[in-house]
């Protein structure tokens, strides 16, 4: 019988993505079933829940505390997880002895550095709003990486930094570069004249690797949060980004990328793109076409607004020799969840049935109604483990089950590598499928987002992924494309 262990430290706060790395170091210890350090907000202690990881201790914490949960085969195997976790949480403490001090508050960063402009938020859903507030309050745009706000407290939020003047970057905003300075989830990408608003963040991340991968360059990429263009919010941040970048002289194009907002919305962003006076690309992503000003154009692909960007053209790469197979489904196993998004739009633009969403076990059912293509970075999937983008073992059991399939013709994939995300995914991925595919299994064919100054290294991803036998397309949407050739539709 699982054994669960918690321990709960009052008023202490580190940054989700730590915790994270930190849960995954411990999970992977023989005999963890399941680890996670989280803040105790009402939202964790749900997700902690449901993933038999709270006990009577855990239910004890507030949203300003730290909830430590185990859960192992048995009572040692918990306590000496839990001692490992508390080591690893003490660490920096321990090594501190001689470091130079780290505030605590906004207002004591201020302090130290007088001239800083952004914030960069990262507390729990609960809090994020109020410390944006005060960002904003104080003179400085913000970055808000958390989620869990409210698309009212957004709405609020955004309109008041309007009126002050300042940009609000998210909610839930995991992509930024600014002035040539990766933020969060970014990538290594040169300098040049290309501007970027984005929406989504593996988006924004496929777009500048491209740009990159071209010989391009980018001046900024604003992230904007999944929900600034829905009628609640109307597009602030997204108009307060074209403003910057119209007024910017670094900036010659405007790249907008986006799921497609409702009709006033996107005809107060087009209006503001054709005001802008300078050339611009939007990429909605699904959208049918549209009537465009005479200076927007109008992209159906991630890739195709990299390319227009830069004004050049290039033929789609024919796919490679596929092993010769009766079977047409196809399955997507995407960490993206925009890079997920485009390859549903290029199936379904082709006439194939494409579903969105299945249980994470199971996902083989042969019932016949439809391509499946998955974003297992989706909430639904990382409900009390990390992202896969972090921890690639969060895709492991479904690609398991999906290599030992007789039935498929290809598994799409994506590896995005970059700040923030696995040192190794490629590795990753090529180990596991050697391990489990079969001779007569499904070909898998995976795009890499990233650049070759990333720290993972674009190119020694790629030939890992190669020396497994992984077929490896320029871009997600060339991938979608070749995965249609696998099935016998493209």
């Amino acid at each position: 019988m699982a054994h669960v262990l918690n321990e709960v430290r009052r008023g202490f706060y580190l940054d989700s993505v730590a915790l994270m790395r930190m849960s995954r170091a411990i999970a992977g210890a023989d005999g963890v079933e399941e680890a996670a350090l989280m803040m105790g907000t009402p939202a964790n202690h749900e997700i902690m829940a449901d993933a038999g990881l709270l006990d009577e201790t855990g239910k004890s914490a507030a949203g300003g505390d730290l909830i430590l949960g185990i859960r192992a085969t048995d009572q040692a195997t918990a306590k000496a997880a839990l001692a490992e976790a508390i080591a690893l949480l003490d660490a920096p403490a321990t090594r501190g002895k001689g470091a130079a001090y780290r505030p605590k508050s906004l207002r004591a960063a201020l302090g130290m550095v007088p001239g800083a402009n952004l914030a960069l938020i990262s507390v729990p859903g609960d809090f994020a709003a109020a410390e944006a507030r005060k960002a904003i309050r104080r003179g400085l745009d913000a970055m808000i990486f958390s989620d869990n706000v409210s698309l009212a407290a957004e709405a609020a939020l955004k309109a008041e930094a309007r009126d002050l003047g300042r940009l609000v970057m998210g909610p839930d905003c995991g992509t930024a570069i600014i002035a040539g300075t990766p933020l969060a989830f970014a990538n290594v990408v040169p300098r040049g004249p290309i501007g970027m608003i984005g929406a989504s963040g593996t988006g924004l991340q496929e777009v500048t690797c491209i740009v990159a991968q071209l010989g391009g360059g980018v001046s900024h990429a604003i992230g904007v949060g999944g929900r600034d263009l829905k009628a609640e919010v109307g597009g602030i941040s997204t108009l307060m980004a074209i403003d910057a970048l119209a007024a910017d002289d670094s900036t010659q194009r405007i790249v907008l990328i986006a799921k497609p907002p409702g009709d006033e919305v996107a005809k107060t962003v087009l209006d503001r793109l054709a005001n802008a006076g300078k050339p611009a690309i939007v990429c909605f992503m699904g959208a049918a076409e549209m009537p465009m000003p005479a200076n927007v154009t109008q992209c159906f692909s991630l890739k195709d607004a990299a390319y227009a960007a830069l004004d050049v053209t290039a033929e789609p790469p024919a796919p490679p020799a596929m092993q010769d197979t009766d079977n047409t489904q196809l399955l997507g196993l995407f960490a993206g969840g925009t890079l997920c998004a485009e390859a549903q739009v290029i199936l379904r633009d082709a006439g194939l049935a494409v579903r969105s969403n299945a249980p994470v076990t199971g996902i083989g059912a042969r019932d016949g109604d439809g391509h499946l293509m998955l974003d297992l970075g989706d909430d639904d999937y990382t409900r009390g483990r990390p992202h896969p983008m972090i921890d690639p073992t969060v895709r492991d059991e479904a690609f398991a089950e999906a290599l030992a399939r007789t039935d498929l013709a290809a598994i799409l994939c994506d590896v995005v590598i970059g700040y923030g995300a696995h040192d190794d995914p490629a590795g990753h991925l090529a180990g596991l499928v050697s391990e489990h595919r079969t001779g007569s299994g499904p070909t898998v064919i995976a795009s890499v987002c990233g650049t070759d100054g990333d720290p993972q290294g674009r190119a020694g991803q790629i030939a890992k992924l190669h020396a497994a036998g992984i077929l490896v397309a320029p871009s997600n949407a060339d991938a979608a494309r070749w995965a249609l050739a696998a099935a016998g539709a493209g």
